[in-house]
């Protein structure tokens, strides 16, 4: 699918955060059209860590090539603050551009960055990302890998700062918006109100974060084009996997978990390991 060409419909995309192939690959055989790889949550899963700058250019990237290998579904990559200045910025969308992605996100953030529904962030000046999210655009190979522009500006500077800061991106030619950790659904309404006729803009969805959860029927009403629940996998994730190693750690076997567990055949099936042997066995000698 041409991402492009799907967010000129007015329909919602709903994207799903995914974390490695695996979970790229469920959520595509769940039906989704596209897919968020979420910063956040490659450092929850790879470092078991925060969201607070320690994940790097090269993790992303690595993580990036392996999902979009596995699946056909456009991504969304989260690119933090570029990585760097300009320069870093221009290396990551080139980078981030082989290794598959659709769309590309960069944030205004001051470095080192940290989640956006997490206090005490800071931004940069408008110039100083005008000109990394220009780099951005003058490095990117094809039109068709679109730049999304994200604000932190809320909670440093507030909505009408926010506001004006999204202006600023949107001239420099960007392809979405990300007003990041609106507070309240009038919040929501009035940046659909001034952004969401000339541009897709996008809501965030974390459970238990600064802006409202809401349906992606309720998004698409207020104006939303893009909806995205970046670490709902891994919240989710973690919460089974605090069951099955206290169930295993007291029971010594995973018999009481049997029935919340694909068996090795039912993974085998998922993954699609009988058709990877079939074609294996394609090349075998004399085959």
């Amino acid at each position: 699918m041409n991402l492009k060409q799907r967010l000129a419909d007015t329909r919602l995309l709903l994207a799903p955060g995914v974390y490695d192939a695996l979970s790229a690959l469920l959520a595509e055989q769940a039906g989704f059209e596209a897919l968020y790889l979420s910063g956040a949550a490659i450092a929850y899963t790879r470092l078991g860590r925060s969201d607070v700058g320690l994940t790097t250019y090269p993790e992303v990237a690595d993580t990036l090539a392996r999902i979009t290998e596995r699946v056909r579904v456009p991504v969304i990559v989260d690119a933090d603050t570029g990585f760097g200045n300009a320069l870093n910025v221009q290396r990551t969308v080139r980078g981030f551009e082989r290794a598959g992605a659709a769309m590309i996100q960069l944030e205004d953030q001051t470095f080192p960055k940290r989640c956006g529904h997490l206090d005490g962030k800071a931004v940069v000046p408008v110039a100083e990302m005008c000109g990394k999210l220009r780099a951005a655009l003058d490095a990117r190979a094809s039109e068709r890998t679109l730049i999304l522009a994200r604000t932190d500006a809320l909670a440093v500077e507030g909505i009408d700062a926010a506001f004006e800061r999204a202006e600023r991106y949107l001239e420099c030619g960007v392809d979405a918006l990300f007003i990041e950790a609106l507070r309240t659904p009038a919040q929501m309404d009035a940046a659909c109100a001034r952004f969401a006729h000339r541009t897709p803009l996008l809501a965030n969805m974390v459970e238990g974060g600064k802006t409202p959860v809401q349906s992606a029927a309720e998004l698409q009403q207020r104006g939303f084009r893009v909806a995205i629940f970046p670490g709902g996998a891994v919240r989710a994730l973690a919460h089974a996997l605090q069951g099955y190693y206290a169930s295993l750690a007291a029971h010594g076997t995973t018999a009481p978990w049997r029935e919340r567990m694909l068996d090795f055949d039912g993974l085998n099936a998922v993954i699609g390991t009988p058709e990877l042997m079939a074609l294996g066995r394609r090349y075998d000698a004399g085959g």
